[in-house]
């Protein structure tokens, strides 16, 4: 089963017309898409957008063979003139399923949102499932759903669409996860590959025709990540959007509460306020345990604050405590969390401050807390195979 991809772009394409915005401004040449739609083995055509028969001509096909043609988005949309000897549009209502003389069977899979999914089997056995802009499937069961060959989603949109699938097993290591849909808000180019491929998916110019099932290098999620930056850099929403497409996540806050603090208790809602329903949060600055065991993914929020927690109990602010073994017991203590991210079997993603670039601090401890969290940034960095440092929301690789 081949699907051809005559647009990949939102509703309103990429650049959306008269967008003043960076993204759309620089979406030109390959980075440039029309509205999302597919061409299916040249029978089945998945929403009719303007310019359809042109595209499919770019692409080297023609429409004259489309038996079929489906709408998923949530709306019909603005009126589109239907070519000559095409079938009129039409929707499968939700758990229906429509067979065509060529052998292929669409079912209409239910959204948790308007629009309508399709899951698409070819005359060969291929399935992909093709999602609608901003919609994410409902009513899954785990353990219910054979993997797809090729999932087509708004990955940028909705990357917990991806979670759901994952958490049923719809969704396996050799799918190809296809972006569609792709809007303004993720900027094109390099950037656009890098959040995609941390949520195991890529995307491809308009006009590809992909083969369902034909094995694809589905980009490598790192295992273990840190993320750099400093305050309000926007890094723990970066490392946050790194495993926003996994499910079952465990948030590693080891911040505490702070009894009292009012501004501290506004950013902790914040934080968990944005994070996906389905993870969970522990409130610890014991990480080795939690690195040694098996399990979900980890996002750690952050290093910085683990280090005050473990100078505070080497009694490291003290001189005459940190010459008399504090020091060796922090280092004793760095040591032993980065060899346990070392033989971790987990995906681990953790976030830290980077605070010496800046001012040189005005005392002691501070200065002995700059210096320590730049040691411990540089251990952990070393068994990571991915490194980002955020500045001003901008995510620059520095390894992986």
């Amino acid at each position: 089963m081949d699907v051809t991809l005559l647009g990949t772009g939102g509703p309103a394409g990429l650049p959306r017309p008269d967008c003043p915005c960076a993204a759309c401004a620089t979406a030109l040449g390959a980075d440039a898409r029309a509205a999302t739609s597919l061409l299916v083995d040249g029978t089945l055509l998945l929403d009719l957008t303007p310019g359809a028969a042109f595209a499919a001509a770019r692409a080297g096909h023609s429409l004259g063979g489309v038996r079929q043609v489906l709408l998923s988005h949530p709306h019909d949309g603005p009126a589109v003139e239907v070519p000559a000897g095409l079938p009129q549009p039409a929707r499968v209502p939700d758990g229906r399923e429509l067979t065509l003389l060529t052998g292929h069977r669409v079912r209409a899979v239910a959204m948790d949102a308007p629009g309508t999914g399709y899951a698409v089997t070819g005359p060969d056995g291929q399935r992909l499932l093709y999602l609608p802009p901003a919609g994410a499937p409902a009513g899954l069961e785990n353990g219910s759903a054979e993997a797809y060959d090729m999932v087509l989603a708004d990955v940028g949109g909705r990357p917990d669409a991806l979670a759901r699938l994952r958490a049923v097993g719809a969704l396996g290591p050799t799918t190809d996860v296809v972006a569609v849909h792709l809007d303004h808000d993720v900027p094109p180019g390099a950037e656009l590959g890098r959040r995609l491929g941390a949520a195991g998916a890529r995307a491809v110019p308009d006009g590809t025709t992909l083969a369902v099932g034909a094995y694809e290098d589905v980009p490598d999620v790192p295992r273990r990540t840190l993320v750099l930056g400093g305050a309000r850099s926007g890094k723990s929403v970066e490392a946050e959007r790194r495993l926003e497409a996994f499910p079952d996540v465990l948030y590693v806050a080891t911040g505490g509460t702070r009894n009292g603090d009012g501004e501290w208790a506004a950013r902790v809602t914040t934080h968990r306020e944005r994070r996906p329903v389905s993870w969970r949060t522990a409130e610890t600055c014991d990480l080795v345990p939690l690195l040694k065991d098996d399990g979900p993914p980890l996002l750690i929020d952050c290093l910085s604050l683990w280090l005050t927690d473990a100078m505070d109990a080497v009694g490291a602010w003290d001189d005459a405590e940190w010459a008399d073994g504090g020091e060796r017991a922090l280092r004793a203590r760095v040591v032993e969390v980065t060899e346990a991210v070392r033989t971790t079997r987990r995906t681990v993603v953790a976030v830290s401050n980077e605070v010496g670039s800046g001012i040189v601090p005005a005392t002691a401890s501070g200065r002995r807390y700059r210096d320590e969290l730049g040691r411990l940034n540089a251990a952990f960095a070393a068994e990571c195979e991915q490194v980002l440092l955020v500045v001003a929301g901008q995510a620059l690789v520095l390894r992986g």
